[in-house]
């Protein structure tokens, strides 16, 4: 998986044979069918070991403020940024964004917790943490699809995140009925 993920981020693109793959994690194409089907479950499968070894690591760190969980997951996005330019792109990007909504879900309930008057039903909890999680996802995507390189300041771009959050949370307390708050 780790010899997926340097090749596509080489190239700039998944389009790889899983021939050269396995040339180089020196392993048999057969046995990268067996374990993965073909080339794109190889590249789900990678993309989400990459997830799974380094953001769910720096989005699971409770010892961190969250700002600076945030500001981690933006710059791990942005250190791979060429492999997951590829995998947006490709064939499984559907997975992909299931995968890392999966992750990084339980952070965002954190923020959400915290910076609403924790007032909120759970399930308004609930439906804001998958609503701000695929926000950011479709904001993030389009950050590494089309800015420039390099890309953006991380820290700059972990603001603007987070003042989309502030904005949606504060309306979601504002416009809550009075009893519900």
């Amino acid at each position: 998986m780790r010899a997926a993920v340097a090749l596509v981020s080489e190239r700039e693109t998944a389009d790889i044979g899983v021939s050269e793959i396995a040339d180089a994690a020196d392993v048999s194409r057969q046995l990268v069918y067996q374990h993965f089907g073909d080339r794109d479950g190889l590249l789900l499968a990678a993309a989400v070991d990459l997830a799974e070894r380094e953001l769910l690591q720096i989005a699971a760190d409770n010892q961190a403020a969250p700002m600076d969980r945030l500001t981690g997951v933006v710059r791990h996005f942005a250190q791979h940024r060429p492999f997951y330019r590829a995998m947006l792109n490709g064939p499984r990007f559907y997975e992909l964004s299931n995968a890392l909504n999966n992750m990084l879900g339980p952070l965002n309930r954190q923020l959400i917790n915290l910076m609403s008057d924790s007032g909120l039903e759970p399930q308004v909890v609930e439906d804001m943490t998958l609503f701000i999680t695929g926000g950011w996802g479709a904001v993030i995507n389009g950050w590494l699809m089309e800015a420039t390189d390099p890309l953006d300041d991380v820290d700059a771009f972990s603001q603007r995140l987070i003042d989309i959050f502030v904005v949606l949370v504060g309306a979601t307390t504002r416009m809550a009925p009075t009893g519900s708050r």
